[in-house]
């Protein structure tokens, strides 16, 4: 399903999803939410994509749904809504970000609200422009946070801040957002999507077996006591020695040369 304000490519192993709505800061519509559902499973299912960058163009990153789509829902019946808040969890973005097994990057270059801004929470590293700003003014639309923003801002800068920024949707800048820990890095505007690219390129040059495994270790082990993590650890470098990259790295080091890597 093509959709012309979301483009997608991807080149020596680096898939880019950017928006592409400027005049409407890249508010997303329906069309182009089914359109980013298609992206994330593409991307997913994958072999030859080893990193995820996510932009946008424009003033903005993203601001999350048009808010003229809204409206849509309120001829639903009141008690049909929680059965298809439900149903609808396995469409979410940011659950189809998260079992994305492999680094995903966003690099943000402006305005980030709404489900934007949690699109940017669930990815891995967020790197952002200087003139990035970051809100989630759901309170402010009566509502609270869609995708997955009560889970992941605690798990990023505290519950306080989180508790701050979700109750009162004020506008946090890049330089703050570094600070608290919202996002990773912070570069010069002009500079932001090459900044994203030479990270990508670096991580891709890394063994894509040990770094889907460590993916998933780092994740499941923000949930489980210290032993339980480490057991499931040694079951994954069990595996890992086992691979044809793990072998590949060990003769190039003997061989004093750069190894090359093919996810076997």
């Amino acid at each position: 399903m093509e959709n012309e304000y979301i483009t997608y490519t991807v080149r020596e192993g680096i898939a880019t999803m950017t928006f592409n709505r400027p005049e409407k800061l890249n508010a997303f519509t329906p069309s182009m939410y089914n359109r980013m559902v298609e992206i994330f499973e593409e991307v997913a299912g994958d072999d030859e994509v080893r990193v995820f960058i996510i932009t946008g163009t424009g003033r903005a990153f993203c601001v999350g749904a048009d808010v003229k789509t809204l409206e849509q829902g309120f001829d639903r019946k009141p008690e049909d809504i929680p059965k298809e808040m439900k149903d609808a969890k396995d469409r979410l973005l940011t659950v189809l970000l998260r079992r994305i097994n492999k680094p995903v990057i966003t690099a943000i270059n402006g305005i980030t609200a709404g489900g934007g801004f949690e699109i940017a929470c669930a990815s891995d590293i967020r790197i952002a422009s200087d003139k990035a700003t970051f809100s989630t003014v759901f309170v402010r639309r009566g509502l609270m946070p869609t995708l997955g923003g009560t889970y992941f801002l605690p798990r990023l800068m505290g519950v306080d801040k989180a508790c701050l920024i979700i109750w009162t949707g004020d506008l946090v800048d890049a330089k703050e957002a570094e600070r608290i820990g919202l996002v990773t890095s912070v570069v010069p505007h002009d500079e932001l999507q090459e900044a994203a690219q030479e990270l990508a390129s670096k991580i891709v040059k890394g063994a894509p077996l040990a770094i889907t495994k460590s993916k998933e270790a780092i994740y499941k082990g923000l949930d489980m006591d210290f032993d339980s993590a480490m057991d499931d650890v040694m079951q994954a470098v069990g595996v890992l020695t086992q691979t044809e990259d793990h072998q590949e790295a060990v003769r190039a080091f003997l061989e004093k040369r750069e190894p090359v890597f093919k996810g076997r």
